[in-house]
């Protein structure tokens, strides 16, 4: 079998959402999210400079260790984010996750299905991510999904999916993303 590796989409649509690769033009969006103080609290400073955040999606362009998505409802209106990346061999971590409060009902399991399927698409097998403490809304819903806590630290909990955690997900969630994810490149 091949080693996975990350390719950029034109998009990975959803039962209600598509994933488009971030560009230079979703600076601002991106900063709304990432500066909001209740939305952020569980997130990596990042600076309120849109030029720096400019420059960094100029450079993540060229960067193929790593996708990072814009996440749309499927008319095109932008209302989370959320990253792929620090692949270690057939596994992927996936970070980054945030929406805006325009998001539809759902928005979290149907997102976290179109990751899983789409990386399956890639090739990957597993996955891996780290969690915040205190961010138990978030910790108990990758619970839910299969996830098993393999670390901890003094700010943070790690994570991991088996293929079976991540193929039991979809399953049984299928009502959240019954035709799977649609990849366009």
């Amino acid at each position: 079998m091949s080693t996975p590796h990350y390719v950029k989409p034109k998009a990975v649509r959803g039962h209600k959402l598509m994933f488009r690769d971030a560009t230079v033009d979703d600076a601002e969006f991106i900063l709304s999210l990432r500066t909001d103080a209740t939305k952020n609290r569980y997130l990596s400073t990042t600076s309120a400079d849109v030029q720096e955040q400019r420059d960094w999606l100029t450079r993540y362009a060229a960067d193929d260790s790593q996708i990072y998505f814009i996440i749309c409802t499927l008319d095109g209106n932008p209302v989370g984010t959320v990253r792929l990346y620090d692949q270690q061999g057939d596994s992927f971590c996936w970070g980054s996750w945030i929406k805006s409060d325009d998001a539809p009902s759902g928005f979290g399991v149907e997102s976290a299905l179109i990751i899983y399927d789409f990386a399956l698409q890639l090739g990957f097998q597993r996955s891996h991510f780290q969690v915040s403490k205190g961010n138990d809304g978030v910790i108990s819903f990758h619970l839910r999904f299969g996830a098993v806590q393999v670390a901890e630290f003094d700010t943070e909990y790690h994570y991991e999916m088996s293929n079976d955690a991540i193929r039991g997900a979809l399953a049984q969630y299928r009502k959240f993303l019954p035709d799977g994810a649609k990849v366009e490149f």
